[in-house]
């Protein structure tokens, strides 16, 4: 039996293939938001009745066009899964690579479960949710939302302290900071009942939040 040892050219090889994966995964991470928050602020300026001061991002999904935002969505997902796997094969040990997968596989399920027309939005629809009630997707979207967002504030704060021990004091502030003022924009529009101030204060920290995930994967990528 010959050992890597025995063989370094060999080991250098594999050694870069796998630098080269990882690489790729993490590269996913970086380009995710930008792609999700293009394609969204190009849908909302652009979708008849649509209006960023009283609608959520997840509206989108409905009308003729709604397949852009569900497909945005399997994306976004899929591209977070990826980075979430290349931050695990580039720092094995934790569960900010867990939390940050699970809030990918949170995108998927919201593109798969579609949010209900609310709000005047596609154009037509009454103020609210039609009747009143909420559909079985509806509710299936807002739960992986929920668990979704709870987990990528989750990573925000066990990243801050992974990058306290390691004396990196910028990036603790600024991922308690990502954290702290996401949640604040969830329960922001989760008890603002429709008020404009409360829908751009969460579509603030939506765009925090994938700041700084593509600067958490340009920090890897460069580390790995």
């Amino acid at each position: 039996m010959t050992s890597a040892a025995a063989h370094p050219a060999t080991a250098a090889r594999t050694c870069d293939r796998e630098t080269s994966v990882t690489r790729s995964l993490l590269g996913y991470g970086v380009i995710a938001g930008p792609v999700y928050v293009g394609v969204s602020l190009t849908e909302a300026l652009t979708r008849d009745g649509f209006d960023l001061t009283r609608h959520a991002w997840s509206l989108l999904a409905n009308g003729d066009l709604g397949w852009i935002h569900v497909a945005n969505f399997v994306l976004a997902g899929a591209m977070t899964t990826a980075f979430a796997v290349g931050l695990r094969r580039a720092h094995s040990r934790g569960w900010a690579p867990r939390l940050l997968g699970a809030y990918g596989l949170s995108l998927l399920a919201a593109g798969a479960f579609r949010a209900d027309p609310a709000q005047g939005f596609p154009r037509g629809v009454p103020g609210g949710v039609p009747g009143g009630e909420v559909s079985w997707h509806g509710i299936a979207h807002l739960a992986s939302g929920g668990v979704g967002f709870a987990c990528l504030v989750a990573a925000c704060f066990v990243l801050a302290r992974r990058f306290a021990r390691g004396g990196q004091a910028a990036w603790a502030w600024s991922s308690r900071a990502t954290g702290a003022l996401f949640a604040a924009g969830f329960l922001a529009v989760a008890s603002g009942a429709g008020a404009a101030w409360a829908n751009l204060a969460f579509t603030g920290a939506v765009v925090l939040g994938w700041a700084w995930i593509s600067a958490l994967a340009v920090h890897a990528y460069r580390n790995a």
